[in-house]
């Protein structure tokens, strides 16, 4: 009897011993996984990452232009674009890349010419003819705005049309310029839908038009 009740006892420290290695080992998953999270990708390594800084860094420009040479519409501006960037940050943290990261110059952080270099070689977008491309080399993004497709920018004034192609997947969506924005190109939530590839924020070879 008393042997019976030795190899029982055996058999369950024996079970306890597996379990608690079981228990262990998805500690140590956890643990990786954990760790993994604590280490967000950086624009320089993610596409959608980038995109998202860039969009941070286009609303950051904006701020600093109101605020520079401000009117009497700046403060409600600047709300809404502050708005806008407390929700790119949360777009950021889901994605798992670096919150409040930010690429101020969006042609640079892509790795396209700055717009001065391509000024030099093309008339100024705002006095192209209607039909004609326009801000070649520049990347486009989201501004993170609500509402119906609209875009904004810094070349054409409010009423302007832009045709905007993503070459990467032939997706256009024709917007009116709404507002003033700190690149040529910024199309909002609903514009930036119908052109983007899925889970991208960033369209690098973008091809935009003066349509009207």
């Amino acid at each position: 009897m008393s042997r019976r009740r030795t190899l029982g006892t055996k058999k369950k420290v024996a079970l306890l011993v597996s379990a608690a290695a079981v228990a262990g080992g998805g500690a140590f998953v956890m643990a990786g996984t954990s760790n993994a999270a604590q280490s967000p990708q950086t624009a320089a390594e993610s596409t959608v990452c980038q995109g998202l800084a860039t969009a941070l860094g286009n609303n950051q420009r904006f701020i600093e232009g109101q605020r520079s040479a401000p009117d009497a519409q700046s403060a409600a501006r600047i709300a809404n674009r502050e708005a806008v960037i407390a929700q790119i940050k949360v777009q950021q943290e889901a994605s798992g890349c670096a919150v409040g990261e930010s690429a101020q110059d969006s042609q640079a952080a892509a790795g396209q010419p700055s717009q001065a270099a391509s000024a030099s070689q093309a008339p100024p977008a705002g006095n192209a003819a209607s039909g004609q491309q326009v801000c070649n080399g520049s990347t486009v993004t989201l501004s993170g705005e609500a509402g119906a497709p609209a875009a904004s920018s810094n070349q054409f004034p409010a009423g302007t049309k832009l045709k905007v192609t993503n070459l990467d997947n032939n997706k256009s969506t024709t917007v009116e310029v709404t507002s003033v924005s700190g690149s040529c190109a910024l199309l909002n939530n609903a514009a930036f839908e119908q052109v983007r590839e899925p889970g991208k924020f960033l369209i690098r070879r973008a091809l935009i038009e003066k349509v009207g």
